[in-house]
């Protein structure tokens, strides 16, 4: 059993007092950045500079661990924006329209939609490319806008980021703090993604099937149908294509090479940094050297809006796993919620049931604070604490912890998570009744998903 010191016992109450601060829905980029300072002043024994050099240490280690998903992400967006320049969003989607005249399957081809443009283009550009072209189509073909809300956040934002397979940003999160591979953190995260989200939309469906069969009469609704444009060039239909078809010829290339990891990640970001580049061209002509300056630059801050406040939070908890905290504190530093784990463990009769669903709860906490990544570096420090001295699959387990932190602040449990905001945004519905709707279903789903981690584990 480590020795638990001084050192541990701060880092304890700096981790209990992330936690608590995220329940009161508080901001913990302060407590995170006191954490680190006070934990390297005891390590270094009251060297103040050292300590301030550490903080920083901290923030690059996490930075630099999350630049290439934040890199993803903003090419993805500054794709998505050159395409819209074009007209080519509009048209890209535009065939699946007649699938959605009928409201109860309807519901569930609009939540499918969702998933897999999530998956490649991130939920929340998502949310603007399905949600205001096809959720005013579904509204108007007698869907309530509260269940096309519902099929799309819960879809969206809880089944495809939780699980993330292709940008795979949380599963590389989860799979550093908890230093593992990340093969098996992919691996177990769709499973247990896709076992919360089709319980929690199964669930939903029943509970709003009457609403939705009764269609909207009655209701006045606030959206506004996208309209086509009078004409489209031959560019604009030729990215419409060209888009989806490189993007899935990628995918089976991807299962077919075993590409993961970092390097699917750059070939999808290195793809969409080519369509920035062919669609300015198109779009824009000799003005084309400027507008890819543009469309990269709204990528970026989309991208750094998202990770701003997760690099000093995943700078405190990258402090608990051996790998990064020698980083951070100098060759030689221990892992301090490991060792903290490994110390619990030891003393207390724990098995993988309620260590599962305390997992499970302590995902679902941290994403109180609307941010679902936030919380990542805490599940996967802590499946590498518990799961390890137990015999435990540490991938599953972070997995685990990950479904539920992105599930609840990614978000379709946080009124006030970005995710479900936007979602509420453009179906033109209340956040808050929103979350409240999503509740059971998410709830039931993510039960499930635990019982499934545990059986795998």
């Amino acid at each position: 059993m480590p020795e638990i010191g001084i050192t541990h016992w701060a880092y304890l109450v700096g981790v209990l007092a992330v936690i608590v601060a995220m329940v009161l829905k508080r901001g913990v980029v302060m407590i995170a950045t006191i954490g680190i300072f006070v934990i390297a002043l005891i390590y270094t024994g009251g060297e103040i500079v050292a300590s301030i050099q550490k903080v920083f240490a901290a923030y690059m280690e996490a930075g630099t661990d999350l630049f290439d998903i934040m890199l993803v992400i903003a090419l993805m967006v500054g794709m998505l924006k050159t395409m819209e320049s074009l007209g080519s969003d509009y048209l890209m989607v535009a065939p699946i329209k007649k699938l959605l005249n009928n409201p109860p399957i309807a519901f569930f081809v609009l939540g499918f939609i969702m998933y897999v443009c999530a998956l490649f283009f991130w939920p929340t550009p998502a949310t603007a490319l399905v949600g205001v072209i096809l959720i005013p189509v579904a509204v108007k073909a007698g869907m309530p806008a509260m269940a096309a809300a519902m099929t799309v956040n819960i879809l969206g934002h809880g089944m495809a980021l939780s699980g993330d397979m292709f940008l795979q940003g949380a599963p590389r999160i989860t799979s550093g703090a908890a230093d593992v591979a990340i093969e098996g953190v992919l691996r177990s995260g769709a499973i247990l993604s896709i076992t919360a989200g089709l319980v929690a939309i199964i669930v939903a469906f029943f509970m709003i099937r009457k609403e939705i069969l009764k269609g909207n009469e009655g209701s006045e609704s606030i959206l506004v149908e996208a309209e086509p444009r009078e004409s489209y060039t031959p560019g604009a239909r030729f990215m419409a294509i060209a888009v989806p078809v490189v993007y899935i010829f990628l995918v089976i290339f991807m299962a077919f090479s075993n590409i993961r990891g970092g390097a699917a990640t750059s070939l999808l970001g290195g793809t969409a940094a080519c369509f920035i580049v062919i669609g300015s061209l198109i779009s824009h002509g000799h003005q084309a050297l400027e507008k890819v300056a543009e469309y990269v630059r709204e990528g970026l801050m989309f991208a750094i809006k998202i990770f701003a406040a997760v690099i000093p939070i995943a700078g405190f908890f990258f402090l608990g796993a051996p790998g990064p905290a020698a980083a951070i504190l100098g060759e030689g530093a221990p892992g301090l919620l490991f060792d903290l784990g490994s110390a619990f463990a030891a003393v207390l009769p724990v098995s993988k049931i309620p260590v599962a669903f305390g997992v499970m709860i302590t995902g679902i906490i941290t994403g109180l604070d609307g941010s679902g990544f936030s919380g990542l570096p805490l599940v996967g420090s802590l499946a590498s604490a518990l799961g390890t001295p137990l015999g435990i699959d540490v991938a599953t387990l972070g997995a685990l912890g990950q479904v539920g932190a992105i599930f609840s602040g990614g978000g379709t449990l946080t009124a006030w998570a970005f995710g479900l905001v936007a979602t509420a945004g453009v179906a033109g519905v209340s956040p808050l009744e929103l979350a409240r709707r999503n509740f059971i279903p998410v709830i039931s789903g993510l039960f499930v998903a635990t019982i499934v981690a545990i059986i795998m584990m």
